[in-house]
């Protein structure tokens, strides 16, 4: 059976793929799928910070799901895991907004929040009973 966890974990997947998605939808006209790394591309500010947050969220999964995973193998209180697992996804969504929205203070802001949530999560086998 998954978990509210596990769907967090394509939430998060889907999260940066949507982020790259929009940034090539708003420039649909100048993105060239044939060279889709094109530098030139990039170089739009809201683009720019489109392709940071991606990266930034593919740089972020996997300590994510390995957390996640690591909790639900050592039966951390899924109820807790689950929680934490939503809060992050919800603290990345509005990193992403942040992100696009360039509030680099608020970003960093969430970014720190994010890992705090998931280094909780990574934890969570410690504050379980049994």
């Amino acid at each position: 059976m998954m978990t509210v966890a596990d769907l967090c974990l394509l939430g998060a997947v889907a999260l940066y793929i949507g982020t790259i998605a929009i940034a090539k939808a708003k420039g649909r006209k100048q993105f060239d799928n044939g060279n889709p790394r094109n530098p030139a591309f990039w170089r739009d500010p809201f683009r720019a910070r489109a392709l940071g947050a991606h990266q930034n969220g593919i740089e972020n999964f996997p300590l994510f799901a390995a957390a996640v995973i690591l909790a639900e193998m050592r039966h951390a209180g899924q109820a807790m895991v689950d929680v934490l697992a939503v809060t992050y996804l919800l603290v990345r969504a509005a990193y992403v907004a942040a992100y696009l929205g360039d509030k680099p203070s608020l970003r960093s802001g969430l970014f720190a929040l994010g890992l705090a949530v998931t280094v909780a999560i990574f934890c969570a086998p410690l504050w379980a009973k049994g």
